[in-house]
């Protein structure tokens, strides 16, 4: 079962609803990568036209949500310090997005870098759009309330992989997940790039299409056409890619407008002899280990 198709989205499957009175609900905030990202033209609302490929990774932030008088939001974890708002931030205005009745006291806990190109604020608001959604159902037009809130939020509300065009809040399914379960490696330098900067720096030149066929097909493929702007912006984003590549993945990228580099293994045994080899030469270099969905 299903709630209903919203036009340019693709369904997002509907889970067996419970009250939450007197109930805790948590919800992981996927980590959401784009295994490519073609920039194509840029509008004259001064937005980007995009073909994106969205996958998700099996961890990021964590949040829960009890029942309380009026909503309030408590954050915490390694990058809780970078979130300069808290009660202005996505969580709070997906808060007021959705009708819930009562209030809820959401704890937030900020495991993901800030402006890392892993859509972290995005998966945030998906996961509260997910918590609603166990406990009151959501409106059918909760495509629309989501893309208000920001670009990536449709596709982190459905954390799974898709294909998003125009702004990247047209979504589509993919012909075929051929990389579910596939061991990848996260990596940010601990450096926040700003979305803005990077797309204003692209050269505005169409590069082509995005490919078509199944998840790995589009992934090795494609390209992610922020990767020179943020380079020149950010020039240890190109370190961390050759760092990568050096682990022999059969795919490094950069993940959105950066400064997060992604790398795809074949094997778990891969994955942690990578992991083990960039840490041991770049301590102070985030990093996380995980699966695709």
């Amino acid at each position: 079962m299903a709630l209903p198709k919203v036009a340019g989205a693709i369904a997002l499957p509907l889970r067996s609803r419970r009250a939450m009175d007197g109930a805790m609900i948590s919800e992981t905030a996927y980590a959401k990568i784009n295994l490519a990202l073609h920039v194509r033209r840029r509008r004259e609302d001064g937005y980007h036209e995009l073909e994106t490929l969205f996958a998700f990774v099996d961890a990021g932030d964590q949040l829960t949500a009890t029942p309380a008088e009026a909503d309030r939001l408590t954050t915490h974890g390694e990058f809780a310090a970078k979130i300069d708002d808290p009660f202005g931030n996505i969580v709070a205005k997906a808060l007021t997005a959705l009708p819930r009745g009562k209030g809820w006291a959401v704890d937030l806990e900020k495991r993901l870098p800030v402006a890392a190109g892993l859509g972290g604020g995005s998966a945030d608001a998906g996961a509260v759009f997910r918590m609603v959604e166990r406990a009151h159902g959501l409106p059918d037009d909760w495509h629309d309330r989501a893309a208000r809130l920001g670009a990536d939020v449709p596709a982190c509300v459905l954390s799974r992989p898709c294909i998003g065009t125009g702004t990247g809040t047209d979504l589509a399914e993919v012909a075929q997940n051929d990389l579910e379960g596939c061991p990848v490696l996260l990596v940010n330098p601990r450096l926040a790039v700003p979305t803005g900067p990077v797309f204003k720096a692209w050269d505005q030149r169409d590069r082509g299409p995005m490919p078509t066929g199944t998840l790995r097909d589009i992934a090795l493929a494609g390209r992610n056409d922020l990767e020179a702007p943020a380079i020149a912006i950010c020039p240890v984003i190109a370190d961390v890619l050759a760092a990568l590549r050096a682990t022999a993945p059969f795919l490094a990228r950069m993940s959105g407008s950066g400064a997060t580099c992604f790398a795809l293994y074949e094997s778990q045994e891969a994955l942690s002899l990578a992991a083990a080899s960039i840490a041991a030469k770049y301590p102070a270099w985030w990093q996380l280990s995980g699966k695709l969905r």
